[in-house]
């Protein structure tokens, strides 16, 4: 690849990520009052981790009953607000225990 083409992918490629973070500054300039929009916008990232992550917890361990094992216990633990070490230290447990099972 010569350089030409090599500059010009890069500058693309800033050009299309930049714009994804300049467009919301620019079009939402005044407070959102929209108690709805507001909401929304304030679990997004919550469901955007979510739907990012879990389908990988899944097939993580390689064995799908080991893996929900692991789930429900860091589920059950953060249910019960232990820390995050805690939480993933009982899954961690979880899966290996139940790996030995299964």
């Amino acid at each position: 690849m010569n350089l030409k083409k090599a500059f010009l992918a890069v500058l693309l490629m800033a050009l299309f990520t930049y714009i994804p973070r300049v467009l919301p500054i620019v079009i939402f300039r005044r407070e959102i009052k929209s108690t709805y929009i507001k909401s929304f916008l304030n679990y997004v990232p919550y469901a955007v981790l979510g739907a990012l992550t879990f389908p990988d917890i899944l097939y993580s361990t390689g064995n799908f009953i080991t893996a929900v094992c692991g789930t429900v216990a860091a589920i059950f633990l953060a249910y019960r607000e232990k820390s995050l070490v805690i939480v993933a230290l009982g899954a961690i447990f979880a899966v290996y225990i139940t790996g030995f099972i299964f």
